[in-house]
């Protein structure tokens, strides 16, 4: 089964039903030995991508990731982005915001996080924290220290919308692709995610009651996801909905994605220039002298 990018993309103008968009898939790979090949020709395939991206320079990568508590981003992460050279890729977890964060408007400490042109960018959560978390306990409002007339709950998460909208239409505008991804879990899968924390003690630092508590807004944030996904996929900028169900499938999806998103952009290695090719021939004379 050959995995097509436009199968979980989010088309701009197509209202998203989350209910009807599946947690789980036909699987791609038929054995554990099939998963692992099939991981590492997409991670070879990415890191050969990665070295052209890092020498041509020309544009920046942002890859977004948002999802409910054990959806398994990080392990997404990790696993996709294995066989990337460091030096070419930064991944941020953005937790709560400090103090110094709140004196600012939501989109500063992302922005302050945001590639260069010729690396990767992985927000771990982003500033769609703040249109999602912060909708479903929209008394985090009030911590923020907005002026009151602006922290009206009717107008408050279109304009934050806009302002993201506008946002990435101004990244893609000055060479930086984002893409998005909502890794869709089951309420049920989460359950059974949670008890293997419990159950597994290298991953009982995972767990905390706040993660059940949460359970209980489940329907206000898919809610909140839909209302984000249905403003904020657009062209330029697609989110892409990840059945996360089943792990190795989501990390398979997740890495083509990202290998047709770098092979889309017009990249090459730097041309030697004629005055280059004397130099390195004067080099080369030097080095045979010695």
């Amino acid at each position: 089964m050959k995995i097509k990018s436009k199968d979980f993309r989010v088309e701009s103008g197509k209202k998203v039903n989350l209910e009807k968009w599946p947690t789980k898939v036909k699987s791609v790979y038929k054995s554990k030995k099939q998963y692992q090949n099939l991981l590492e020709e997409h991670v070879k395939g990415l890191s050969s991508l990665q070295r052209l991206h890092y020498a041509s320079g020309k544009y920046a990568l942002l890859l977004i990731f948002q999802a409910m508590d054990a959806a398994g981003k990080d392990g997404a992460i990790a696993h996709v982005m294995s066989g990337v050279n460091p030096e070419g890729c930064e991944v941020f977890s953005f937790k709560q915001p400090s103090a110094e964060e709140l004196k600012h408007d939501f989109l500063w400490r992302t922005n302050c996080r945001l590639p260069e042109r010729g690396r990767i960018g992985i927000f771990n959560r982003s500033y769609y924290e703040e249109v999602l978390i912060v909708r479903v306990h929209p008394e985090i409002l009030q911590t923020q220290e907005l002026p009151e007339e602006l922290r009206d709950e009717k107008t408050i998460w279109e304009k934050r919308y806009h302002s993201i909208v506008d946002l990435e239409a101004h990244l893609h505008r000055n060479g930086t692709k984002v893409i998005k991804f909502f890794l869709h879990l089951s309420k049920e899968e989460q359950r059974k995610r949670f008890l293997d924390r419990i159950d597994e003690p290298e991953k009982n630092w995972k767990f905390s009651l706040s993660d059940v508590h949460e359970r209980k807004y489940w329907k206000q944030y898919m809610r909140a996801y839909e209302d984000c996904l249905n403003a904020t996929s657009t062209h330029h900028s697609p989110w892409y909905i990840v059945p996360a169900d089943d792990k190795e499938n989501a990390r398979l999806i997740v890495s083509q994605i990202v290998v047709d998103s770098l092979s889309e952009l017009k990249m090459e290695y730097p041309k030697t220039t004629d005055k280059r090719k004397q130099e390195l021939k004067s080099i080369e004379e030097l080095l045979k002298k010695e």
